[in-house]
Formats: C-alpha cells, structure tokens, sequence
C-alpha cells in the first residue's frame, strides 16, 4: 500500500514539474506568513501587522490576494461565511488544479454541504463521546513512554512521542488498522510542506483519499466500533462513499499533524524553562492554562483555510472586491497587542479566552477538545516520568520548517536521564 501511494503521488508531482523555484514567485508578504524565527513570527509580520492589518497582495497566477494579519480583523473573516466562501472549487479554478484533488470534509465546503457534514460529525466530538477516549489516549501516551525509557541514548521526541500519540489516537477514533499509520502520517505532513512547490499538498491530498476511499470501501462492508463506522451504521448511504472519505481525510488532517507540531513544539517550551518545567510535573492545576497557552503562543497551524470573498466587503476601511481571496495569518492575531498584551512572551497565566489556534466561526476545528485531551495527557506524563529531561544538542542546532502551513520542528533530540 505505501510503494502505491508513494508512486502515485510522485507521478503527480513529476507530470506537473512543481519543485521549490515554484515558491520563489510568491510575494514576500504572502511567504511570511509560514516563516518563522525560532518559535516567533518573523519580525516582517509585526510590522505588516501594525502598518496594515489588511494588505493587498498581488499572486503570479494573476489574481489578487489580500494578507489578515490583526486578530479583530481576523475574527471579522472568519466569523462572515455569508461573506466569504471556503468552496475548494475557487481554489482549484486558481491553482490550476483538478476537481479530483478536492479533499472534501468541513474545511473547504460552504453551508448547507459543510452545514449537514458538521452536523453528522458534531455527536463524535462532543466531551461525552470523547470521554471514550481518555483511558485509550492515557495507554497510548504511557506506551511511548515505556518505548523511549528502552532506548539507549539520545531520543527524537517528535518521532517518538510527538507523532505517534495523535497517529495513534486518530486510528482508534477512526477505526482505521493501526499498521497503516505510518503511511497516512507522511500523507499528512506532506500536505502542509511546501517546499516541493506551492501545489505539491494537492497531490498529498489525492493520495490520502485514495487510502481512505480503500477504507471506507472495508467500512461499508464491515462496520466497526470507530467514527467511520458509527457514521455508516446510523447514515447509511445518505452519507456517500466521496463525503465519507472527505470526512475522515479532515480529521487526519486537523488532528494529526498538527497536535504533532504542537506536542513538540510545547515540550521545547518545557525544556527551555525549567520552573515551568517543574511546575508541571508537581502541580495538576498548571496543566490546563499551561496547554492554552502552548496553544495560543505556538499556533502551530499559521494560516486559516483560503477565503473567497462572495460580493465585495470591506473589513478595517480595505474594500475587498468579490471574487478575492483571503488568507488569515492565525499566528499573527494571537501575538496581536490588541488582543493581548506583550504577546512573544510565554505566560501560562494570561486570559487566553478568544485564542484563534483552532480558527474561528463555523470552521472553527471540530477536534478542538480531542486535541485538548492529548495535550493535557501527554505533557505532564512526560516530565513525570523523566525530570531530567534535556537536550541532547545545542539550541541552535535544532532544525526548524523553513515554510509550512503547519509549523514545526524536524527533530528534538534529548537526553532522557
């Protein structure tokens, strides 16, 4: 199944002849937007920002684009879906690519499609269904534990700990073999890299469906105890083949790599401060503000999914004209002054009620508390069981997504004792 998914997707890339001088004709102001420095927005964001929360920029395929960098004015976007259309039809019309790429599920369908498929997933990721979950997650977390404390030697906690607890939480909530979740794991990173080339997700997307239509095809036949099989089991064929497959893709896709991203992000965050460090392994309480706040201060997701304006609309004095498209840079509203004060600081004690992390509005992420729930598991374990925890190389070896969707870190290499 991986060398098929693997030739597939090469296949698309090679016929589409994508690679990293595609990235070049980007304008600066729209590359920004996936940079970092360090764990800090680059410095060009803050000053965009603060010159224009709203900024026009021209794209190489001919059409306008405008950048939403202050978190008021991100809210306005993302809370209009009368104003503004998430249809991947737009997207594909100015991308130049097919409507068999289209990923489906919530993030690119407009009401009433998103409106009926938001309304079958709702019931899963309500807390009382997810409780379900809990003992499951907490087996999984302690499992990676178990695996590391085995280890001789320095330990990669992104690939030891940060991606296999969402990889593998997202198989028992799915209901997907878990003998699959390598190959599913790289579909999903590789749809937010992109240094292949500004399209080259799209490729990743087709592939991830393929596998998931294979899924749903065994699901059909054989209903099992996940969310696939719940949905065929109380749906039936009112939710089609194409929509399910959609719906599981978005889950992978919200609930995978990102909480990845965020789980390794957060534990550099532990490691470079050592009274929060010890604070979170003594005190329960810590736990909930300290996961908000690795929420708010990473936003490992940097850019909401692309608007499209419906008619011509002005947010902060910028008529936008109909037709264009919009991208909310997410990591710049939750640094914004205006929201909250001193922002590049990390403060496990500051209100982050309003954070943007998970978006805004009826895209808002579906996952949000599932996400909550591995976060606030997997930290505390994880400094529980090792108190010495440290780097294995200098902080300036670390290596960092030089442009991605979804921020993160290659590896994070540390010493367990």
């Amino acid at each position: 199944m991986t060398a098929r998914i693997g030739r597939a997707y090469l296949s698309r890339l090679q016929q589409r002849g994508l690679g990293p001088s595609t990235i070049r004709l980007l304008p600066a102001d729209l590359l920004m937007l996936m940079r970092r420095d360090g764990m800090d927005p680059v410095d060009r964001l803050a000053r965009v920002r603060a010159n224009a929360p709203v900024s026009k920029v021209s794209l190489p395929f001919g059409m306008d684009a405008w950048v939403v960098t202050g978190y008021e004015e991100s809210r306005a976007v993302l809370g209009a879906a009368d104003a503004f259309s998430t249809d991947f039809a737009h997207l594909a019309a100015n991308a130049g690519v097919t409507a068999e790429q289209a990923p489906g599920g919530l993030g690119f369908s407009d009401p009433p499609v998103h409106t009926r498929l938001r309304r079958i997933l709702t019931p899963e990721f309500t807390m009382r269904r997810l409780r379900r979950l809990a003992p499951r997650i907490e087996a999984i977390v302690e499992e990676r534990l178990d695996a590391m404390d085995a280890r001789q030697g320095p330990v990669d906690l992104v690939q030891e700990f940060a991606l296999p607890i969402p990889s593998l939480t997202i198989c028992e909530l799915l209901g997907v073999p878990y003998e699959d979740r390598h190959d599913f794991q790289q579909l999903a990173m590789d749809r937010f890299d992109l240094a292949a080339g500004s399209t080259a997700p799209f490729g990743a997307m087709s592939a991830s469906l393929a596998y998931f239509r294979d899924v749903v095809k065994k699901q059909r036949a054989e209903p099992g105890d996940g969310l696939l099989g719940m949905i065929v089991r109380e749906h039936g064929d009112s939710v089609g083949d194409e929509e399910l497959a959609g719906l599981a893709d978005g889950v992978l896709t919200g609930g995978f790599e990102t909480t990845a991203s965020t789980l390794a992000l957060g534990s550099l965050v532990l490691l470079r401060d050592q009274d929060l460090f010890g604070r979170i392994r003594t005190e329960e309480a810590m736990t909930a503000p300290f996961v908000e706040e690795v929420l708010r201060y990473l936003t490992a997701v940097q850019i909401a999914f692309p608007r499209f304006a419906r008619q011509d609309i002005e947010i902060a004095g910028q008529v936008i004209p109909q037709g264009d498209m919009v991208l909310c840079s997410l990591s710049g509203a939750n640094r914004d002054p205006s929201y909250t004060a001193d922002g590049g600081r990390f403060d496990p004690h500051r209100d982050t009620t309003g954070h943007l992390a998970f978006g805004y509005g009826i895209h808002r992420c579906i996952g949000a508390e599932l996400a909550r729930m591995e976060l606030r598991s997997a930290y505390p374990a994880l400094v529980r069981r090792f108190p010495q925890l440290r780097l294995a190389v200098p902080p300036q070896d670390l290596a960092f997504r030089k442009l991605s969707i979804v921020y993160g870190i290659e590896s994070l290499p540390v010493h367990l004792r």
